[in-house]
């Protein structure tokens, strides 16, 4: 990264932390764990859901007998719904960010929709969705959960909630690969368990941690951790020499 995240944060508070990545990545579930455990280190922390809708497009296509949501409003239409739809949920979150003062943790951002317009072969559309984007400041760092797409389809099928052909999520890694802003993403080797993923991503925003708080637990199966710098051991005196 051109600048790194200690020169980039100062003493600013941390307003934003936005994760991204394709489908199957983990997304919701880091960016849940990173809410509460932002929380527990004394900093009150809010997930956002920032969805463009396909999901919820997807299986009401389905029950009309439509393939996809593309199937149903055609490619220029479910981009351009889901462009509107993630716009008013992120315009949401920040506002809510800024009425709290709380850390708002951006389950996807801007980013993502101009992924998946590269990812759809949206051509043009990407400049449209820029100019209605330009009113959100880019969150403070960004992770980047990078997963290999062939990974990231065996856990959708796993979760069997909805289904993204193997094709799409190659398109979708390349795409966010493409991206201008990718140089300043903070990337995640999102292939590993939940666990250590949530305590790299930590690792990463310990600086903005206050000065004292409680221990943040990194999961199940993982000791209990602080996000502070370690106390230094006491200094032991040396014995007396014994006297003949």
């Amino acid at each position: 990264m051109a600048r790194s995240l200690r020169a980039r944060r100062g003493t600013a508070r941390l307003r934003a932390v936005a994760l991204i990545g394709i489908d199957g990545s983990g997304k919701t579930t880091q960016a849940h764990r990173l809410a509460d455990a932002l929380t527990l280190a004394g900093l009150p922390a809010t997930y956002h859901r920032n969805a463009g809708g396909r999901a919820w497009l997807g299986r009401l296509a389905q029950r009309l007998g439509r393939r996809d949501a593309q199937g149903l409003l055609g490619r220029r239409g479910m981009l351009a719904v889901e462009s509107v739809l993630r716009w008013l949920a992120i315009a949401r979150a920040l506002l809510g960010a800024l009425l709290t003062g709380r850390t708002a943790v951006m389950d996807r951002y801007a980013v993502c929709q101009y992924a998946s317009i590269r990812a759809h072969g949206g051509g043009r559309g990407e400049r449209s969705a820029r100019f209605a984007y330009r009113l959100f400041p880019p969150p403070q760092i960004t992770f980047l959960l990078a997963v290999d797409p062939t990974e990231a389809y065996q856990r959708i099928e796993r979760r069997g909630t909805d289904h993204e052909p193997i094709g799409y999520l190659v398109a979708a890694d390349a795409a966010y690969r493409s991206l201008p802003e990718f140089s300043t993403f903070v990337l995640i080797d999102a292939n590993r368990t939940p666990d250590e993923v949530a305590r790299e991503i930590r690792a990463h925003l310990t600086a903005w941690l206050p000065a004292t708080g409680p221990s943040v637990p990194t999961g199940p199966s993982v000791p209990r951790t602080r996000l502070l710098t370690p106390r230094r051991p006491t200094p032991t005196r040396p014995a007396a020499p014994a006297h003949s």
